[in-house]
This record gives structure tokens, sequence and C-alpha cells, in this order.
């Protein structure tokens, strides 16, 4: 039996998504994918490349996850530099990036929200990071990834309380709307164009799930226990990509996160 955590499990199928060759986006604040994104590299994917946040840079190369040192490890890897409208409007278009998003609030359609939580703009219950380029990349991207480190009904709703995200809405002209997502429960689709269910995590079950989800689910008729990561897989991120553990703050909240992240800065002379 294979000992492995749920932050490992979701990289592993995040770098299950990834395809040789492929340019992917590289978030600021999203190591759960980059360390999924390192993972496909090290293994089945090694012609990948990074448009990275971190700096906005194009890079071939890669080093391991880091909070306090990010910058540095990354940017002396950069091959090129260009501004954020720049990849925004010229790489995102002409290349179709492959991008993971976590969102806030999502649908059942796929819309999602990072904008606020609340009907009214100017006074939100909660104000949240922002939508960026998400309003633009979502109308035409083929390759819209989500993930959600903790799965619940405040994030699955059954109407978002703003849309930054596209989902799959009638007459849409471009891109395909959300095509995956995974969380710390399942792993998901939008086949028939509404969220379903194709995988259900060791230890959890289909009715599990739904309890924690806002609207009626639709099940994948070969619904089955998603497939957990190898040795190999294990190893490359405990001991090379990720040896921090920088993966496990999302997973974390309040004071639980505060003392991970303080761990973290000290293990890495940061602090």
């Amino acid at each position: 039996m294979i000992d492995f955590s749920i932050d490992e499990l979701i990289s592993v199928c995040i770098a299950r998504q990834v395809e040789d060759g492929e340019l992917l986006a590289q978030g600021i604040n999203t190591p759960l994918v980059m360390a999924g994104f390192i993972l496909a590299k090290r293994t089945h994917a090694p012609r990948v490349k990074f448009s990275s946040a971190i700096g906005q840079s194009l890079v071939e190369d890669w080093a391991p996850l880091s909070v306090g040192r990010a910058e540095d490890m990354w940017l002396e890897k950069s091959q090129m530099h260009f501004g954020f409208v720049a990849g925004s409007a010229d790489l995102l278009p002409a290349y179709g990036l492959k991008e993971f998003f976590r969102p806030a609030q999502v649908d059942p359609v796929g819309n999602f929200n990072n904008i606020a939580f609340g009907k009214d703009y100017f006074h939100p219950r909660l104000r949240l990071p922002g939508s960026g380029g998400i309003p633009d990349v979502t109308t035409f991207s083929e390759k819209i990834y989500l993930y959600v480190p903790r799965h619940s009904k405040v994030t699955f709703v059954p109407q978002v309380d703003f849309v930054s995200g596209l989902g799959h809405v009638p007459h849409r002209k471009r891109g395909a709307g959300v095509k995956y997502l995974i969380t710390d429960l399942g792993q998901f689709d939008w086949a028939n164009g509404r969220m379903r269910l194709t995988t259900y995590h060791p230890g959890v079950t289909v009715e599990q799930i739904q309890k924690k989800t806002g609207f009626e689910l639709e099940i994948a008729p070969d619904v089955a226990e998603t497939p957990p990561p190898t040795v190999e897989d294990v190893r490359l991120l405990r001991e090379e990509i990720d040896p921090l553990g920088v993966r496990t703050l999302e997973m974390l909240g309040g004071s639980a996160r505060k003392e991970r992240l303080t761990e973290i800065l000290k293990a890495e002379n940061a602090w």
C-alpha cells in the first residue's frame, strides 16, 4: 500500500492532465498546481514549458517550490521576460496555454467567481482576490481547468454571486468552458455541460461528495476510485519537487496555515 497524502494525490492528478510539449501557465500562489506541473515534466512530459507569473517570464527549466526564494529561483532560469499584458493578450491566445484556476465559487455549468461574496459589488460580504485576466481567457480558451483544495457547499453553489470565469453557457461563440476539476474529494468534468463526478478519492463515497455540493451532481456511469500515485510520484514530490511541503499550505486555513508558513520560511532561511 502506497503512503500518500491528499495534497500529493491532487498534484498527481493535475500532472496527469498535462500533455508533453504544452505551454503551462504558472500562477503566483498555486503550489499544488506547480508541483503537479513539475511532476509531469519530470515524468511523462519533459518538453513542457512554463509561462511564469513569477517575474512574467518564459521558463523551460524548473526549480523546487519555495515561498521566500521563489522569484530568485525562477527568474534565474528565465529564457525571456514579458509584461502581464503581453502575456495575457499575446501568449495566451496564440499558444493556447493550459491553466488551472482556484475558484471561490463554482456553479453547475462551470461559471466561477473570484470577485466577491455577496450580491452588492460595492458592499460585499467578502472581497476576493479578483479576476485578473480570467474573464478574457475563459471566453476563448480550450484549456480551462479548476482545482479546489477544500470541497464544500461554500464553493459549489447553485448560482455564483459574480461571474469572473465563463462556463458552459448558451450561445457562447468560442472556447470550450471548464474541462476538468480536481478537489480533495474527487475528479469532475463537464462532458454534458454540467458538473459530473468521474472519480472519488480513496476513503470517500459518492454520497459524501454530493452532501458537500450545493447542487445535484451528474455521476459518470463508469465512476470509480481515483488511481493512487505511484511510489516514484511520491518520492519526486517529497524529495525533489517540494521538499519543504509548500503545497500543503493550500490545504490549511487560519492558525494552522500560519504555523506551517512560519516553518517553511525558517527552513529556507527567509524568516
